[in-house]
């Protein structure tokens, strides 16, 4: 690797990123819709689901996740009204619903059967390696993109696996270690 530095900029900035291997998540809500009452809609909950590579833990005391979401998605209007969001760490086999919820101008609901209504109405998706039922928190607005904070009411860990992750530009899996960490060995948290 050439110790040379090079001024930011967006391809460059966006080729970088994808180097870094990250763990697929789709983020599902609902929030009050707002629909006229002329359209029959008033309060009529509204979905909302996206593919996310931006989940990471925030703090274990109090317990708190986060995640972005692009402020031209399609999910931004409900996620903006949202009080309560699933997280769903997507397995190795779950590359369609990945792709389902990552896709634009779709009904990713009607396309991805594999889900029910939770606790709020809240979508909760089947197969995942581990769910979190959250409150948001806190919305920072952070350049083209929101940063949510939210922190986890409930838990659901499924079948123990293989995740799925974003790297490259495509999805690709890493297969679980076969040897545990030696006793004693630090492990950063």
């Amino acid at each position: 690797m050439s110790g040379d530095l090079r001024p930011v900029d967006r391809e460059l900035f966006r080729r970088l990123l994808r180097r870094q291997a990250s763990t697929v998540t789709v983020v599902t809500a609902v929030a009050r819709g707002t629909d006229p009452a002329c359209l029959g809609g008033i309060g009529a909950p509204v979905r909302a689901g996206f593919t996310a590579t931006s989940f990471t833990s925030v703090s274990l005391d109090p317990p708190l996740v986060s995640f972005c979401l692009g402020d031209a998605s399609s999910s931004a209007p409900v996620l903006a009204r949202a009080e309560h969001v699933a997280v769903h760490l997507l397995a190795a086999d779950q590359r369609e619903a990945a792709r389902i919820f990552a896709t634009s101008g779709v009904d990713r609901f009607a396309a991805y059967r594999g889900w029910t209504a939770g606790p709020f109405g809240v979508p909760l998706l089947d197969g995942a390696l581990a769910r979190l039922l959250c409150r948001v928190v806190h919305r920072v607005p952070a350049g083209d993109h929101t940063l949510v904070i939210a922190e986890p009411l409930a838990l659901g860990v499924g079948d123990d696996g293989d995740p799925l992750l974003y790297h490259r530009g495509g999805y690709t899996t890493v297969p679980s270690a076969q040897v545990g960490v030696p006793a004693g060995t630090a492990v950063a948290a």
